[in-house]
């Protein structure tokens, strides 16, 4: 690997304890003891990509999925373990049968047979779409080690543990001193990663928006006229596309907008590359079928546990998609906003694609 300091290339015994025998300097990761094959310059690569070189922050959440992108492509089936115990089956197993020696011919039968294993397993794709490294693990592992080496996260990435925005308080309790109630807007959003960047980037500052990860946390304010939209901002996958038809049920009459992310986004570029999870509870795929809003194949697709995260997203297009949607929600329910935001005063400087 090479130094991160240094930049020297060092062989795995030039860098006992992580430390580079040339320079002397400690680093963070070893491309040989994490399973993600990751080191201080790929992290650093990688956040440089998702920031844009410095022009948007990034959340641990979106650095994990960017590192993890290889490894769901994989499949825990190797042609080259296929290959090698095949031939050990055929060689072992003539050697048997000339020979006439039982034990050879089983281990060459059991060879053969784990050969068939590894190429079946890699027609149907097992382990694809699963990452080598949970997220969890991820924040407590490879993160955990950049911090204690470097003393905070690489630059650019959001610290959440740190940071004072807690996405959860109930609705009254977000509205700005003096702001009308009819005026602002809530954006539900499950994944508590993802509404810490929508909040660190100023989003709830500058459209007076209100954030919570859970549906059950939305509700009608004391005194409420003209009832505020409700916006939801979800995973692709089962129980993410059924969250806007939840919230309709537990809120009628409010006015619920389904902003992403849409399964026609993920479903067919070949730079989308899915997840696979949990199977959804029965009574979740038959809620998506009676929708009528998916094909067939897409059902399948879904029942398996295959979806698309939010953590999956670009962070800038993440924030032009989410941007626009509340500008649109906005000036559909205030005047005032509308002209506001025909007249430019409301969009967001630099937004990118």
């Amino acid at each position: 690997m090479i130094c991160p300091h240094c930049e020297q290339s060092l062989l795995r015994k030039e860098r006992p304890g992580n430390v580079c025998s040339k320079c002397g300097r400690t680093y963070a990761l070893d491309p040989k003891t994490n399973p993600l094959r990751l080191s201080d310059l790929r992290i650093r690569r990688l956040v440089l990509r998702l920031t844009e070189e410095g022009k948007v922050p990034c959340v641990p959440g979106q650095l994990w999925y960017a590192a993890s992108r290889k490894s769901l492509r994989g499949t825990k089936g190797s042609l080259g373990c296929a290959v090698m115990l095949a031939l050990v089956g055929i060689v072992v197993g003539f050697v048997g049968l000339e020979a006439g020696l039982v034990p050879y011919r089983v281990i060459g039968g059991l060879s053969l047979l784990a050969a068939f294993g590894f190429v079946v397993a890699r027609v149907r794709g097992v382990g694809r779409g699963r990452s080598r490294l949970s997220r969890d693990a991820f924040l407590s592992g490879p993160l955990r080690e950049w911090r204690s080496v470097y003393g905070a996260l690489p630059i650019g990435v959001i610290d959440e543990s740190r940071y004072p925005f807690a996405p959860g308080a109930r609705e009254e309790h977000r509205r700005a001193p003096g702001e009308p109630p009819s005026r602002g807007l809530v954006l539900v959003c499950p994944d508590r990663s993802i509404a810490v960047f929508l909040d660190a980037v100023g989003l709830t500052s500058r459209y007076g928006l209100t954030l919570a990860t859970d549906p059950e946390q939305v509700s009608t304010p004391p005194g409420e006229t003209g009832p505020r939209p409700v916006l939801v901002l979800h995973d692709a996958d089962a129980h993410g596309l059924l969250l806007a038809d939840l919230i309709r049920t537990a809120l009628p009459g409010r006015w619920v907008i389904d902003i992403g992310l849409p399964l026609s986004a993920v479903d067919g570029p070949s730079r989308a590359v899915p997840m696979r999870g949990k199977r959804p509870a029965p009574h979740v795929m038959q809620a998506l079928m009676e929708s009528g809003r998916f094909s067939p194949r897409q059902l399948k697709w879904l029942r398996r546990g295959w979806g698309f995260p939010l953590v999956a997203v670009p962070p800038a297009k993440l924030l032009a998609v989410v941007a626009r949607a509340v500008e649109r929600a906005g000036a559909a329910v205030d005047p005032q906003w509308q002209r506001a935001a025909a007249a430019g005063f409301m969009t967001w400087p630099e937004e990118s694609g």
